[in-house]
């Protein structure tokens, strides 16, 4: 299930890009300062709880998500770059994670877990002093 991001939704704002690069970088605002409010997107309800709930720097207390985006020369191309990776990080929450069931181990797998330890008691039993 894709999810798309309304670019309308955006708020960019061009900044003076950080770094290398000579004469262009200190001036022309070529670089992308990108906000986007989760609660007041047209996201669904899951998803926008799923994208709350995530530990990432890029999401702030108040629930709104910072792109910054200076690797291209252009501001277009910027805009592109940081607008991929809010969809990118909505595609990670969009599927819902499964439910992981608890299930008891097998007999099988508890008998090796046995011998295993079995196996390894008798090999320390085996380093005590000769008598």
């Amino acid at each position: 299930m894709t999810i798309h991001v309304d670019p309308a939704e955006v708020e960019f704002t061009a900044i003076r890009a950080q770094g290398a690069g000579g004469q262009n970088v200190n001036k022309v605002s070529n670089a992308v300062h990108m906000r986007f409010d989760i609660a007041a997107s047209s996201l669904p309800e899951p998803v926008k709880q799923r994208l709350l709930a995530l530990r990432d720097q890029r999401i702030s207390d108040e629930g709104v998500v910072i792109i910054k985006a200076q690797q291209h020369r252009s501001l277009e191309m910027n805009k592109q770059e940081a607008l991929q990776r809010l969809q990118e990080l909505v595609d990670s929450v969009a599927v819902a994670p499964r439910v992981r069931r608890a299930t008891k181990p097998t007999l099988g797998s508890k008998r090796r877990r046995i011998e295993g330890k079995v196996r390894r008691g008798e090999v320390k039993a085996l380093r005590g002093k000769v008598l």
